[in-house]
């Protein structure tokens, strides 16, 4: 999977793991990372930026673990991003270093707005920055990004001078970012053609965009991009990232394979040809997308292009009329190539731990056996209230265990609710602390879920305030398992949870207390640990 000046194909460099978690609540601990880690591997994307190695211990050691496990002679490059400054480049470097491929990330904000009232520095102070740090870089690593933050509003001439320095410096590959997401299509065409007409040494690096998706033309505007010569494209799955997110890895990916006769002409190909324009396996782009939604807490909408859960439903007459004619009526692509299967029922409440080991495996899912009795045992009890269990159903469940397994913190030991028309809704709650205490208590509220979480806020004492709460059910039916999202706020910072259950009440508890272990742990790693455990 060598990567060359001029590939004959768009590289995917992808994003999840580093603008993706800056979404506001979607903090993510070392495991989960690694775990998506993983599945981008899988996917097959060329180049995964793993974190800010310089930001946290926590982001090192997350960069650090995928660097060592993910990062194999044959897996995808990783990379750190880091400021132009040395203690970035050096923590970047040392987090990289055990990976087969490595890249450092270089970035620097280049619009004038920036450099005045950000980096309050000259144009010319930021041209020997931009330079001197790369060739830093360069020192440690042979694949150097260089990013001009705001590029789209930096006046052409002089994002010219900087792109061609950080070439002269030793930069492989040149990424213009649309940092505010401020581009049209039409925009984005003439800076791409300016860059290659005015810089003289672009020739030798690989030219790429990062595009933020404020005016909702992220994709667009890469796409746009691609069509003049760009071969990297910088994105997210399911699109998450700062503010309105980034482009979407899974449209940029099914654009190129759905339109690629259209495509085909801009990479010199034949109109016909059926090799792909990317590396990537689609079959695996619903998993990674579930995976992403799940282990951030931020949900799918369901109208979202390519993954969202209509993307392929049909209710209009005339559509399911086409449709059941000929597919292509109504669908441009198939649901199976992106891995999305039909909604079968195969297991129940007499299925045995080799079957359910076996669909598992046939879903993907290869767990230790501790996880496998821990997932095995949720899905016996969700069989016993079900009479039908899916492939989405042991899915969430899978989800939800292997995700309790990995938290540190409090553990939910007991739920009970009383509550209907005439009484007061009223929850008891059990606890595992984190030092093994198990503590007992009981609040009233103004429904089942308040009850259960101003219970719960009387055994946590960790001030937060609740600022969304949404359920969606996972299949269909009366007994369908619910899937919570909430997230909440801690002084300046969010953090979600998410948890399923056939009981919605039940899972809302989880999910509260998955949220709040998150909090938790970053209150430890911010040395914060004197929010005590009520007595």
């Amino acid at each position: 999977m060598s990567i060359h000046p001029s590939p004959d194909r768009v590289i995917i460099f992808d994003t999840t793991l580093r603008d993706g978690e800056q979404s506001p609540g979607a903090t993510l601990n070392v495991e989960e990372k690694l775990a998506i880690a993983h599945q981008l591997a899988l996917l097959g994307v060329d180049v995964i930026e793993a974190g800010f190695a310089v930001s946290s211990p926590g982001d090192f050691e997350a960069v650090k673990r995928i660097a060592e496990e993910v990062g194999k002679a044959d897996g995808p490059i990783i990379c750190s991003l880091a400021r132009a400054v040395k203690k970035d480049i050096e923590a970047a470097a040392a987090a990289v270093k055990p990976a087969a491929r490595s890249r450092i990330h270089v970035f620097i904000s280049s619009s004038d707005i920036h450099l005045k009232y950000q980096l309050r520095k000259s144009r010319e102070e930021v041209l020997d920055i931009a330079a001197e740090m790369v060739a830093y870089a360069r020192s440690f690593v042979e694949d150097v990004e260089f990013s001009p933050m705001d590029a789209t509003r930096t006046d052409p001439d002089y994002l010219y001078q900087i792109i061609e320095r950080a070439i002269a410096a030793g930069a492989t590959t040149i990424n213009i970012p649309d940092t505010v997401g401020y581009n049209t299509p039409k925009e984005m065409e003439r800076l791409i053609q300016g860059i290659q007409a005015n810089v003289p040494n672009i020739d030798r690096v690989i030219l790429s965009v990062h595009t933020q998706n404020d005016l909702g033309l992220a994709t667009a505007n890469a796409l746009a991009a691609i069509e003049h010569g760009v071969r990297q494209i910088e994105c997210t799955i399911n699109g998450i990232g700062e503010r309105a997110g980034n482009t979407a890895l899974e449209e940029i990916v099914m654009a190129l394979e759905v339109r690629k006769p259209y495509f085909n002409s801009f990479f010199g190909r034949a109109v016909d040809s059926t090799e792909s324009l990317t590396n990537i396996r689609t079959q695996e782009i619903y998993k990674s997308s579930r995976l992403v939604s799940q282990s951030t807490g931020m949900l799918v909408q369901p109208n979202k292009a390519i993954v969202g859960i209509n993307a392929f439903a049909h209710e209009s007459g005339i559509h399911q009329d086409g449709v059941i004619k000929h597919r292509e009526t109504y669908e441009i692509m198939d649901a199976s190539s992106i891995g999305l299967t039909e909604n079968q029922i195969v297991l129940g409440k007499h299925s045995g731990r080799h079957a359910f080991r076996a669909r598992l495996q046939e879903l993907g899912f290869e767990l230790n056996e501790d996880d496998l009795n821990k997932a095995f045992n949720r899905f016996k009890e969700i069989a016993d209230k079900k009479k039908e269990v899916s492939d989405w159903d042991i899915e969430a469940i899978v989800r939800d265990e292997t995700q309790i397994a990995i938290e540190e913190g409090f553990q939910l030991e007991h739920v009970q609710v009383t509550c209907g028309d005439c009484t007061c809704p009223t929850a008891t709650i059990t606890l595992l602390t984190p030092n093994g205490k198990i503590l007992t208590d009981a609040a009233v509220g103004t429904g089942p879920v308040d009850a259960v979480y101003c219970t719960i806020n009387r055994l946590v004492d960790i001030p937060n305030q609740l600022i969304e709460f949404s359920v969606q059910s996972v299949t269909e039916g009366i007994d369908a398992l619910g899937t919570v999202n909430i997230r909440v706020r801690h002084a300046d910072r969010i953090f979600a949870g998410q948890a399923s259950d056939t009981d919605i009440v039940v899972a809302s508890a989880h999910a509260y207390v998955n949220a709040l272990n998150r909090l938790y742990r970053y209150l430890q790693t911010q040395g914060r640990s004197s929010y005590a455990v009520a007595e």
